[in-house]
């Protein structure tokens, strides 16, 4: 017996400005074809455990004006279908007891992955296309294309940093504003570029093995001092959530109690780093005989829900009606994209990090210029500070020791700054020089 064509649309993970315009794109278009739409609640977690009473169909009067809102309307949840066979089985299943044929995800890298097995499993069966979403802009898409929500958090986080920084100078205090990131300080970068931070950190510029504590703090503690040898006690660092997984768990005795998601990912917001830092930071200073009133400020949930920047709005909305087209058409295991204005889907195969059988993540290339010309303007201790005698005097006088003294506190930081840029003329763009203690540009 054929039963007609059922779309439904689910998602998973953190939520992220316009995902209520992917809903309405989508269900309004699929709709406009005749076909049913269903809408599932709360991502993957009441079909894994073959539920199918938290469904309901989405008419276009149901979703033709949810585009102007925030959160999900049709809620979130980070459970995980791909960790136990039984509930990948039983979502596959549970779709197909309502005769869906074609399911839209909307969600990061832990949905797409979802997405990826689920299609796999259904074999066929089910036709699934992935919508990508997060804030963190970490999924693995071409560098010039952001995911969307991401826009939207950068703008809103601006705004409450701007605010900070004016407080920061009118109070004579240092904030550590904490971004979200689990894994990449696109948020945090985007922010403190934007807005002209002091400095920004991401666990990018640390590396990929394990990050000391002391190696943050004194990178901290660092720009605090070349600030007050400015004559400056004020400033704001943007620091993204995601160093707390780069940081030795020898420095942190409380990571091994953090709780982890259904994902085995920690909590990051169960732990405190920007307490922890401040506590740090400012028992480093001490030490100098030096002090600074540092607030801790974490901003990420009042992000998230947000309604969309009218970028968001639009571009989620174009994302929304490229799925429903291509799985209408018999599209299948793919991510939607928009490049250059143009749709194009990328097969979930291409996602795969061989190495660790998971989705890759887009993390913040340190030795692009993009990343070069933030760092250039951020207050923190730089090569040129030990180079010129001068400024590690300067330095050295501000924390009441000698040039020596100093060096030796802090000038293994340096083993980590990348490259400097200079602008080749002969090839017309910029190139790294590791002598160069300044960023070079001649037109």
């Amino acid at each position: 017996m054929h039963h007609p064509e059922k779309v439904a649309i689910l998602v998973g993970g953190g939520p992220a400005p316009g995902i209520n315009s992917v809903i309405s794109a989508a269900a309004i278009r699929c709709a406009l074809e005749g076909v049913e739409v269903l809408g599932v609640q709360d991502g993957f977690a009441w079909l894994m455990d073959g539920d199918i009473e938290h469904v309901h169909e989405l008419s276009i009067d149901d979703v033709s004006r949810i585009h102007f809102r925030g959160g999900s309307h049709l809620g979130t949840s980070r459970a995980n279908p791909t960790k136990n066979p039984a509930h990948l089985e039983n979502t596959v299943l549970s779709l197909l007891r309502m005769n869906v044929t074609m399911l839209i995800t909307i969600g990061g890298d832990d949905t797409a992955f979802s997405a990826m097995k689920l299609a796999e499993k259904a074999d066929g069966r089910i036709r699934v296309v992935h919508v990508p979403k997060t804030i963190d802009n970490d999924l693995d898409l071409p560098p010039h294309v952001d995911t969307f929500g991401y826009q939207t958090a950068r703008h809103l986080g601006v705004g409450i940093v701007q605010n900070l920084m004016v407080d920061a100078r009118t109070t004579s205090r240092w904030y550590f504003v904490i971004a979200m990131g689990r894994t990449a300080g696109h948020l945090a970068l985007g922010i403190g570029k934007a807005v002209g931070a002091t400095l920004t950190l991401i666990p990018e510029e640390f590396g990929s093995g394990t990050t000391k504590l002391k190696t943050v703090v004194d990178t901290l503690a660092g720009a605090i001092i070349k600030r007050l040898s400015y004559g400056r006690r004020e400033g704001v660092a943007i620091i993204a959530e995601g160093l707390v997984l780069n940081l030795d768990p020898a420095d942190l005795t409380a990571l091994e109690a953090v709780e982890r998601d259904a994902h085995g990912h920690v909590r990051i917001a169960e732990v405190n780093i920007g307490e922890i830092l401040k506590q740090q930071v400012t028992k480093r200073l001490r030490e100098f005989g030096l002090n600074a009133t540092i607030v801790e400020k974490n901003i990420g949930y009042e992000l998230r829900c947000a309604d969309p920047i009218p970028f968001d709005m639009e571009y989620s909305r174009d994302l929304g009606y490229a799925a429903a087209k291509f799985v209408l058409s018999g599209g299948n295991a793919a991510m939607v994209s928009m490049q250059g204005g143009r749709f194009v889907p990328i097969d979930f195969t291409s996602l795969i990090d061989a190495k660790t059988g998971r989705t890759r993540v887009r993390r913040v290339d340190i030795h692009s210029e993009h990343y070069a010309i933030g760092r250039s303007y951020m207050i923190r201790l730089k090569r040129e500070d030990f180079q010129d005698a001068h400024e590690t005097a300067k330095l050295a006088a501000t924390c009441g020791v000698s040039l020596e003294k100093f060096r030796d506190e802090f000038e293994y930081l340096m083993a980590q700054e990348p490259a400097r840029l200079k602008l080749d003329a002969d090839k017309h763009g910029f190139v790294e020089d590791e002598a160069m203690g300044e960023t070079h540009v001649h037109m």
